[in-house]
């Protein structure tokens, strides 16, 4: 093993026929698409969430 062999960091492959522009595209339009829009854009008032339901009362055991 030569000396630039050990002292050279690996360089990662490029993917084969993707541009970086077509992957940043792509990118951003997965980030538009699973992003839900805001209640400013939708003109709707935000939901407040439901107060939660009292948790049940544990059962009793029977007496015998």
């Amino acid at each position: 093993m030569s000396v630039s062999e050990s002292t050279t960091p690996p360089q990662p492959k490029p993917a084969a026929g993707v541009s970086m522009h077509d992957l940043l595209a792509a990118c951003a339009a997965a980030s538009a698409v699973s992003t839900p829009p805001s209640a400013a854009e939708t003109g709707r008032q935000p939901r407040t969430p439901r107060p939660e339901a009292p948790a049940p009362t544990p059962a009793r055991p029977e007496a015998a």
